[in-house]
């Protein structure tokens, strides 16, 4: 199986250069790394200068200037589209570390069959697993992340079954041509947030089945690029405020009779979030995101692009 790797950078070379330290040490050999660099020219210059062509293995190592940022999906989109024959696409964030035998396991369950994209665990430095695939909530715009929290070493919970999940993590995903071919690809007007949760309950939604390989590790630095922190009073505007639009824009794609019922679920969970735990200003940004969903406000927020 011939993997294109698709990884969107945004003034991070740093953090690209040890995932692709990483993938040279893959059990899995047969694949080609396709980058697309949302930061700018001059990013885009920086990040070519500490490029290999080739990786140890001899896989080649391609980077595309998106020329503006074209969000996660749009720059996912663009390597997707720059190795049109590969057989599956690793989308994998740039701030990720995988195990070496990672992508060995994402492709012998996707060839297993029995299921179209796969997932695997996507865990923290300290060896707390993140998720393994996520189950969407339509009556509550939520998303809930499945055995966060758990070691590495435990089992994985029940709720880990593969016919349990309905979305995989968009840190680590492989996707098979069938996936795109009957799907098509991610929604662009997402731009950061939830569209890898869009495109999964779209491809479920059309009959094709998630798996998942839990011994495919993967190592995430959460946050470097979009300054998504852990402490929820650090956060800033643009990761509140996008996360809360786009559960929005979810609901109403993919089930928009549910979209009043979940609106008002999403404010009374946005109050419980941040006000309790004194979060203000991440409160308002919240508020304000949650608004531009009920306008259906799409690609990067207004105050982005003054």
């Amino acid at each position: 199986m011939h993997v294109a790797i698709c990884i969107v950078g945004f003034r991070n070379p740093h953090d690209i250069a040890a995932c692709l330290k990483a993938l040279e040490s893959s059990t899995h050999t047969d694949f080609e790394v396709v980058i697309c660099e949302n930061g700018g020219r001059e990013a885009f210059e920086v990040l070519v200068q500490t490029l290999p062509a080739k990786l140890a293995g001899g896989q080649s190592v391609r980077a595309a200037d998106a020329g503006s940022n074209l969000g996660y999906a749009g720059g996912i989109n663009r390597c997707i589209a720059g190795a049109p024959d590969a057989d599956a696409w690793w989308v994998l964030n740039p701030d990720t570390v995988p195990d070496r035998a990672a992508l060995a396991h994402l492709c012998a369950r996707l060839e297993a069959g029995g299921c179209a994209a796969v997932g695997g665990t996507i865990h923290d430095a300290d060896g707390r697993v993140e998720s393994r695939g996520g189950q969407w909530k339509p009556w509550l715009a939520r998303a809930v992340s499945v055995d966060n929290g758990l070691r590495l070493g435990e089992a994985p919970g029940p709720a880990a079954a593969a016919e349990r999940v309905n979305y995989l993590s968009g840190a680590s995903m492989l996707v098979g041509r069938e996936f795109v071919e009957r799907v098509g690809l991610m929604r662009e007007d997402y731009f950061l947030y939830a569209e890898e949760v869009e495109w999964c309950l779209r491809g479920v939604q059309a009959g094709l089945k998630l798996g998942l390989a839990p011994q495919a590790n993967v190592l995430h630095q959460q946050g470097t690029s979009t300054g998504s922190v852990h402490d929820i009073g650090s956060r800033g505007r643009m990761p509140v405020y996008l996360d809360e639009r786009n559960k929005i824009l979810v609901t109403r794609d993919r089930y928009p009779a549910r979209l009043i019922v979940a609106a008002g679920a999403a404010f009374i969970l946005l109050f419980l979030r941040f006000a309790r735990r004194g979060a203000w200003a991440q409160l308002g940004y919240g508020l304000s995101g949650w608004l531009a969903g009920l306008g259906n406000e799409r690609g990067p927020p207004l105050w982005l692009r003054v």
